[in-house]
């Protein structure tokens, strides 16, 4: 009898497909994989180390893992941290002293989004770690140094990976195209030198995703005279929806809003512009950016120029009005402005001595000249006394009047900079500190 349903091989995607096999097969992290490095010594000499790899999705942290399994002969045993929990990390032990004892063979325990792990579960393995029943191997796309034990960190060496260049990409697609076995080999496939430079850059150094996009190109191309031809429209479709990384609350998060601010910080429109947008089409929400810029508008201008604080909360307002997409722009134009505006963090900074100053003091009681006086019996004490009211003064100013504590009354907290308005800030001041001087001068000569 036929069988109606033959057996088929199941599917794979063609990212796990184009797996590499062997180091050489790798593709990137030559800062740590070159000929000569330390990793790529000790992986050719078989004596595997414990070991985190940090780096964004899709730049072969899992593939490098497998791959040192196999180089040094190893047992391999994988965890997902958002799967498992200490019951599994102890059946994962039980099977590599099993290794150990029956074959003398090393175990390499993979974990992958290690950072996931709470300190109980960090806890588990070490012993094991320490004492060689298990080579751990975790991966992460956070910065280890705020997600792991510092316990554990001492016993692992971390291992920057980096995000694929366009170079490395164009590569792998070509592989992917050319490869009988595994790729697109035996399917005629036509796609131009200039669409697969949009796959590679629009991968934004993702190897996986790069494969992905590539395989849904091919599943989407036209079928015509025994060719699949990928055309513009095809791969426009396969891009529509943007592709540029942004993990919120993770590490590519923060390193875009510092890019954000920092471009702000350093008057440049152009940079601020550009991670605005980045972080936009991202998915970074716009209310959380609002906010942010907000405190740019304090933080690195303040007083050089008030009106960009004015300027930044009109933006959130506007944009809390318009809504997204159209409420962006405003929040693109405060940027500009602010990038574009004089700096000073005068404010900042003095905000800050202040609160060291406070902190780092006792609670001096308030100076009797500065109390208020509302009752009878207050007067009696003293409350108020002696305080001269500045509108009577000549220039409307008290000229040696102090305002501090008596035992602190020669800190200076805010200096303006000699930029925007906080020029002349400074100006009067110094004029007004000037009328302190002569004013205490004259008391000293009686």
């Amino acid at each position: 009898m036929t069988d109606l349903f033959p057996p088929q091989k199941p599917y794979q995607p063609l990212a796990a497909r184009m797996r590499p096999r062997s180091l050489d097969d790798y593709i990137g992290q030559e800062h740590i994989l070159a000929a000569g490095k330390v990793l790529r010594v000790a992986l050719e000499e078989g004596i595997p180390h414990s070991m985190v790899l940090w780096g964004p999705p899709g730049v072969g942290k899992t593939t490098l893992a497998k791959l040192v399994a196999e180089l040094t002969q190893a047992n391999f045993e994988s965890l997902s941290a958002v799967m498992a929990g200490v019951k599994d990390i102890r059946s994962a032990v039980e099977r590599a002293q099993q290794a150990q004892a029956q074959y003398n063979r090393k175990t390499i325990l993979f974990i992958d989004e290690v950072h996931r792990f709470n300190k109980a579960q960090q806890d588990a393995f070490l012993p094991y770690v320490e004492d060689g029943t298990l080579i751990l191997i975790g991966a992460t796309t956070e910065n280890p140094s705020f997600e792991l034990n510092n316990a554990l960190l001492s016993r692992v060496r971390v291992y920057v990976l980096r995000a694929l260049s366009v170079d490395n990409i164009l590569t792998l697609l070509d592989r992917a195209l050319a490869d009988v076995s595994h790729g697109f080999g035996e399917t005629n496939i036509v796609m131009s030198a200039e669409m697969k430079m949009q796959l590679a850059k629009a991968a934004d150094g993702d190897a996986r995703r790069a494969l992905n996009m590539l395989e849904i190109a091919v599943d989407l191309a036209e079928l015509k005279d025994g060719k699949r031809i990928v055309s513009t429209s095809t791969l426009a479709e396969v891009l529509r929806d943007g592709t540029h990384r942004f993990d919120k609350g993770g590490d590519i998060f923060y390193e875009q809003i510092s890019a954000l601010h920092k471009s702000v910080r350093g008057s440049s429109p152009d940079g601020a512009l550009f991670w605005l947008v980045r972080m936009l089409k991202g998915g970074c929400d716009p209310h959380y950016i609002a906010r942010r810029v907000v405190r740019m508008a304090s933080e690195d201008i303040g007083n050089a120029d008030p009106r960009a604080l004015e300027i930044a909360m009109n933006a959130w307002q506007a944009f809390e009005r318009l809504g997204s997409p159209e409420g962006e722009l405003v929040i693109a134009q405060a940027v500009i402005y602010l990038a574009s505006s004089p700096k000073s963090n005068a404010v900042y900074m003095a905000y800050n001595q202040a609160s060291v100053a406070v902190k780092s003091n006792p609670d001096y009681d308030v100076p009797m000249h500065l109390r208020n006086a509302p009752t009878s019996l207050m007067k009696d004490m003293d409350y108020g006394d002696d305080y001269r009211y500045a509108h009577d003064e000549p220039e409307g100013y008290a000229a040696g009047e102090c305002y501090l504590p008596e035992e602190i009354k020669d800190y200076v907290f805010y200096q303006p900079v000699t930029r925007g308005l906080e020029k002349r800030i400074k100006e009067k001041l110094d004029y007004l500190h000037d009328l302190d001087q002569k004013s205490l001068n004259k008391r000293y000569d009686k």
